[in-house]
């Protein structure tokens, strides 16, 4: 298996797994955006984008498909609940929602605030930083009552929704989170698999922030 991975990317979901997983795996650290600073890499991946990930015929460009496609391997499966399972629905939703609701504005406010920042388009960033923080009431309400998201242990849920309040901080958003919520990000981050994983890469140059 191979990786290819950014710094603070969302590639650090699938990172984070291979470690949880404790998986043998090959990692390309690239500089963000590597469509930019390594074309080359065009010839991997025709979009350009991170991660891209590799197991012998296999191809996927998902950060949170990538994730459930390890942990729904045999002898993988203490990172999912399956198909029978009653929380099965909930699992299939919190990897949906960490992507498709959540990172998702935060890659406008990191465009206006990191990537092109310009005081034209700050209240642009601030509107899209406050619908991410309105997006969490979900998770905010859960959190309240539970320790994970899932099966009441840590799963690939909480390592793809652990990513976006991670990427937060890069945005400072962090201080806008509510108390269990962030308290839930700091068990998460100190996870010995994450402090791995978010650790890889970190002497590239030109790695930046980044989703």
């Amino acid at each position: 298996m191979k990786l290819w991975h950014c710094v603070g990317s969302r590639s650090l979901r699938a990172l984070w797994t291979l470690e949880e997983l404790g998986m043998d795996y090959d990692l390309e650290v690239l500089p963000f955006p590597p469509r930019i600073f390594q074309r080359e890499y065009l010839d991997v991946n025709v979009l350009g984008t991170i991660p891209f990930f590799e197991d012998g015929d296999v191809t996927m460009t998902e950060s949170c498909a990538i994730p459930h496609y390890l942990a729904t391997r045999r002898g993988c499966d203490h990172l999912a609940v399956g198909q029978d399972h009653p929380e099965y629905g909930s699992l299939l939703n919190w990897l949906y929602h960490a992507d498709a609701t959540l990172t998702f504005p935060q890659t406008i406010v990191l465009r206006y605030t990191v990537l092109e920042p310009s005081e034209e388009k700050r209240p642009v960033a601030e509107d899209y930083a406050k619908w991410f923080i309105a997006r969490l009431r979900r998770l905010d309400a859960h959190l309240e009552h539970h320790d994970h998201l899932v099966d009441e242990r840590f799963t690939i849920a909480d390592i793809c929704i652990g990513f976006a309040l991670h990427f937060g901080r890069t945005l400072k958003l962090e201080e806008r989170y509510k108390p269990q919520t962030l308290a839930y990000l700091e068990r998460l981050e100190a996870r010995d698999a994450f402090k791995r994983a978010n650790s890889l890469g970190r002497d590239v140059d030109g790695n930046s922030a980044s989703a």
